[in-house]
């Protein structure tokens, strides 16, 4: 499964991309407000960090100006996925987004009818919300679940891209479920190098080591 960091932190990005185990970037009208920063000038910067896909959203609601904004953060790198949410009017600018060859990660999805809607109009990729969902009482996981089913049915070729993700059990359970990708906040990635038992079993062993007296180098 793919991990892609969910901000527009450059300087954490830049530190995690290091890892090599950051595949992509997303990021939202939420975060660029957060940030203080330029939206172009973001976008341009993550995209100089990574090599895999970088998700820019529209602010428009109206098809053409999603259209309109779309081609623009496009033009930005080479690899900006256009982000749109999934409406009506969303998917119309989706289906012509395919038409021209441009990328788009289709967001905000609650249900796997909308899924299915978003893969006929050739979404690359789509953001089930699963975290929104566990908020609401229902289960984030059984949406990827179905989606996958509906998508492996059919053979449609966008990808599930798990979203709106809480902890490393969200990233199991995605992962399990079938999700294509995963985007999650720094701290979630961070989390998911951790486990108590590691840390006491490099404890125990770096104290055994001590004591030989030994040295590798």
């Amino acid at each position: 499964m793919q991990l892609f960091l969910d901000t527009t932190d450059v300087a954490v990005l830049k530190d995690l991309a290091a890892t090599g185990l950051v595949d992509g970037v997303t990021t939202n009208p939420s975060l660029i407000a957060k940030s203080g920063r330029n939206m172009l000038e973001v976008i341009a910067e993550i995209c100089d960090l990574v090599e895999g896909p970088v998700s820019a959203e529209v602010a428009a609601t109206a098809a053409d100006q999603m259209l309109a904004e779309g081609r623009k953060l496009a033009g930005i790198a080479t690899n900006v996925v256009v982000k749109v949410p999934l409406t009506r009017e969303g998917l119309m600018a989706t289906r012509e987004f395919a038409h021209e060859g441009i990328q788009t990660n289709v967001t905000l999805c609650f249900s796997a009818a909308q899924a299915m809607l978003a893969a006929k109009a050739g979404a690359t990729y789509i953001s089930p919300f699963i975290g929104r969902l566990d908020d609401h009482g229902a289960d984030g996981m059984d949406l990827i679940t179905e989606i996958r089913a509906i998508y492996d049915n059919y053979d449609f070729d966008t990808e599930i891209l798990a979203a709106s993700v809480r902890s490393p059990a969200h990233v199991t359970a995605a992962a399990l479920a079938g999700a294509d990708c995963c985007t999650i906040p720094p701290a979630t990635f961070l989390d998911l190098f951790k486990h108590p038992l590691t840390d006491r079993g490099l404890e125990a062993f770096l104290k055994d080591w001590a004591g030989t007296g030994q040295s590798i180098l």
